[in-house]
């Protein structure tokens, strides 16, 4: 069993700044590409921000440039620093991680989303 818990989100004023993490934990082997979705209501869910385990790293058009994903391979987290924040940036975001649980098997399992609010 593995598990993905987020952390972080909440309520900033338009241009502010807020950071979310992700901590995988059970039953982990190797964890490959790790990242971040969103859905905001009545839309579907996009990628914003993907990091590899090699530290490559692939953004959105909409938050390049303000927002930020990094990874510390050795606590199993991942972190979206998102800087000068739009009321369009308003959402659950979601980690994802691509993980291999023993040598054979991968699963891409998903957190439950955390809030963030830009307001006006």
């Amino acid at each position: 069993q593995v598990q993905l818990a987020e952390s972080g989100g909440g309520l900033v004023q338009a241009g502010g700044s807020l950071r979310v993490s992700c901590t995988a934990s059970g039953n982990i082997w190797r964890i490959n590409s790790m990242g971040w979705y969103r859905q905001a209501p009545g839309k579907q869910r996009e990628m914003v921000a993907i990091i590899t385990s090699g530290g490559s790293t692939n953004y959105a058009d909409s938050v390049k440039g303000r927002f930020t994903i990094s990874r510390d391979n050795t606590k199993k987290t991942v972190s979206l620093q998102m800087n000068s924040l739009k009321p369009e940036d308003t959402a659950v975001y979601v980690c994802n991680a691509e993980i291999k649980s023993t040598l054979i098997e991968t699963i891409r399992p998903w957190g439950q989303g955390i809030q963030v609010t830009v307001s006006s």
